[in-house]
C-alpha cells in the first residue's frame, strides 16, 4: 500500500511530471498502457485490437482543466475520434472525463461542453462513457450522467468498487438503464468514504457482481457492440473474472449481456484468451500528450507494472 500512495500521490505532483515527462526513457516506458500521441496512431491500435476481436474505448487523456478554451479543444477531440471511428468502421466508443471538460471551471459550462460530443455520438450510434475521478467529484459526475441519459439514452457511468456508496449508485443507476462499468478505484481516498484495505475492496468488489448481473439482461450491446451492455466488469484479477463467469453461468445470464473491460497494455494474453472462450472484451485504449497521471495510476496499481517501468529505463 505504501508503493500505491507513494505513485497516486506522485500522480498529482507537478514537480514530478515536469521530471518524469522530459525524460525519453518514461515516455517509452508509458508506450505500453498509452496508445500515442495522436488520433491516428490510437486508431491505429483499435483497428488491431479489433482484428484481434476485442472492442474499444478511446480515451483522449487528460484531467483537472482549468482554461474553458482548453476543455473546448477537448470537446472538439472527442467529435474528431468519434468521426473517425465511424469513418474506419471500428467497434469502439469514446470514454472521457469530466474535469477535462471544465467541471471544476464552471457545470454548466461542462454540461454544454459533454453535451454536444454525446449528441454527435448519437447521430453516429455510438456511445459515451464518463470516467469517474475522485470522490470530490462523485456526486457533480453522476448528476450530469443523469440528466444526459435521460436526454440522449447513450450515456454510460464507472463506479468504483472502493467507496462505500457505490452498491447504492449501481442499483439507482443501472435501474434507470444507466449502463454501467464496476472498477476498484485508482484514487488515493480518505477512509471515510472509500475502503483503505485491499481486501476490503476486492470484497465489495465481489458482492456487487450478483447485483449488476441482476440486471445485466435489460440492455444487450447495440450497433455491432458500439454500444455496451448494461453491465461491464472493469478488472484484471483472474479471481473477479473467474466469479463473474461462475455467477453469471449459475443465472442463466447468457455471456452477450455482459463485457469484460481492461486496460489497453495489461494482460493482453488474458484479452484474447476471454475472446476466445465467447466473452465480449473491450479495452480501454488511452492516447495524448497528458499522460502523466494516467501512467503513474497505472503503476500505483499493480507492482508487475513498477517492474516493468525498471526495465524498460535499462534495457539497452
Amino acid at each position: 500500500m505504501l508503493l500505491q500512495r507513494t505513485f497516486l500521490a506522485l500522480s498529482r505532483a507537478s514537480w514530478a511530471q515536469r521530471v518524469v515527462t522530459q525524460w525519453p526513457l518514461a515516455a517509452r516506458a508509458a508506450r505500453r498502457f498509452v496508445a500515442g500521441e495522436t488520433l491516428e496512431q490510437a486508431i491505429a491500435a483499435v483497428r488491431a485490437l479489433n482484428q484481434k476481436g476485442v472492442r474499444a474505448t478511446l480515451d483522449f487523456l487528460g484531467e483537472s482543466v482549468t482554461r474553458r478554451d482548453e476543455a473546448w479543444a477537448a470537446g472538439d477531440e472527442y467529435l474528431r475520434a468519434l468521426d473517425a471511428i465511424a469513418r474506419h468502421g471500428l467497434i469502439a466508443n469514446v470514454s472521457l472525463k469530466l474535469t477535462q471538460f471544465g467541471l471544476d471551471i464552471d457545470a454548466q459550462f461542462c454540461m454544454e461542453n459533454v453535451r454536444r460530443v454525446v449528441a454527435r455520438a448519437k447521430e453516429l450510434n455510438n456511445f459515451v462513457r464518463v470516467d469517474m475521478e475522485d470522490s470530490a467529484h462523485t456526486q457533480a459526475t453522476l448528476d450530469i450522467v443523469r440528466q444526459l441519459h435521460a436526454e440522449f439514452g447513450n450515456v454510460g457511468a464507472v463506479l468504483q468498487a472502493y467507496l462505500y456508496r457505490t452498491r447504492d449508485d449501481l442499483v439507482a443507476l443501472a435501474d434507470a438503464g444507466v449502463r454501467i462499468r464496476l472498477c476498484k478505484g485508482a484514487y488515493n481516498e480518505p477512509p471515510s468514504v472509500a475502503f483503505a484495505r485491499k481486501a476490503d475492496v476486492d470484497r465489495n468488489y465481489a458482492a456487487l457482481i450478483p447485483v449488476l448481473l441482476a440486471r445485466a439482461t435489460r440492455y444487450p450491446a447495440e450497433f455491432g457492440g458500439r454500444v455496451p451492455p448494461l453491465a461491464a466488469f472493469a478488472t484484471h484479477d483472474v479471481r473477479l473474472i473467474a466469479q463473474v463467469q461462475r455467477k453469471a453461468a449459475a443465472h442463466h445470464v447468457p455471456r452477450e449481456a455482459f463485457e469484460f473491460q481492461m486496460l489497453y497494455g495489461v494482460r493482453p494474453s488474458l484479452q484474447t484468451q476471454l475472446v476466445q472462450q465467447g466473452y465480449a472484451v473491450r479495452a480501454y485504449v488511452p492516447y495524448g500528450a497528458h499522460w502523466y497521471p494516467y501512467f503513474m495510476r497505472r503503476l500505483a496499481e499493480r507492482p508487475a507494472n513498477v517492474w516493468f517501468f525498471v526495465r524498460s529505463v535499462f534495457a539497452r
